[in-house]
């Protein structure tokens, strides 16, 4: 295995075409390994777009193992890698990468980023969550993705926070039932106001999913598997928030990627368990 890993990479380092980088970095992603997280991520750094879209597919797939190197390329000064890095938290959906997709969700300048971070928020593996934080993350959530569905100047952004919510109302439809009431009447403002008939047409679809899924259905579909995050990468996580403090708007919008505050507690609170 280390030699079959090894020549995948050495393929993607040798490639002297773009067209060759693609397919090498695709070979490299469809081996699965977690040996190939360096390699992918740096490939999100070429200007390759192609290539770096079978890193993101290939990151995704191996999943929590890849994280903590997409968090690091969060903190570089390289936009795209960022950009993509981004894509691929959402795709994974650890709750480690919670507050960044908020954050780009809501205020990323580039609306492929925008999309993919408010689709990411309604897929987060909520079953990770302990239970005292769980409430305080769902409701941040809900608040970012109907801020967006409401209020991005994109269609494609806009319906990405449609898809979102659609998930995030099967995902509190035990727990919180009340919210996925707000959810649905939500839908039913955004089917009225919105401009995009591929915006209503998802709320439409999104509005049949719900009518049909029920609690038990959602109980069913919910994964068991245990979290596999550390009180350590908890207290990550509230260093982020308390972070972003230096940043604040002057006034906080519903869903503004800042408005955090409680969440950060909560997790400190939590960390100290």
């Amino acid at each position: 295995m280390p030699d079959y890993l090894n020549s995948l990479i050495r393929a993607v380092e040798d490639a002297d075409s773009s067209l060759r980088l693609q397919e090498a970095v695709k070979n490299l992603a469809a081996s699965r390994l977690e040996g190939a997280i360096p390699t992918l991520i740096a490939s999100l750094s070429y200007n390759n777009p192609g290539a770096a879209v079978a890193a993101v597919d290939g990151l995704i797939q191996i999943g929590e193992p890849a994280v903590p190197a997409l968090l690091e390329l969060l903190d570089l000064h390289n936009y795209t890698a960022r950009s993509w890095a981004i894509r691929a938290l959402a795709g994974i959906g650890d709750p480690r990468g919670l507050v960044t997709l908020l954050g780009a969700a809501t205020a990323d300048f580039a609306l492929s980023v925008r999309r993919a971070a408010a689709k990411g928020l309604g897929m987060m593996k909520w079953h990770w969550f302990p239970e005292d934080l769980l409430e305080i993350a769902q409701a941040e959530a809900m608040d970012a993705l109907l801020f967006v569905a409401k209020e991005d100047d994109e269609w494609v952004v806009r319906y990405s926070a449609v898809v979102g919510l659609q998930f995030l109302a099967d995902a509190v439809a035990t727990n919180y039932p009340d919210w996925r009431s707000q959810i649905q009447s939500q839908f039913e403002q955004i089917a009225a106001k919105d401009d995009s008939w591929a915006v209503k047409a998802r709320v439409l679809l999104a509005q049949q999913h719900l009518q049909k899924q029920t609690v038990i259905e959602q109980q069913h579909n919910v994964e068991d598997s245990p979290s596999p995050l550390s009180s350590m990468d908890w207290q990550k996580i509230m260093e982020g928030l308390y972070g972003r403090k230096g940043q604040e708007r002057q006034v906080f919008a519903e869903g503004d990627p800042r408005r955090y505050e409680k969440l950060a507690v909560a997790i400190a609170e939590n960390s100290d368990d």
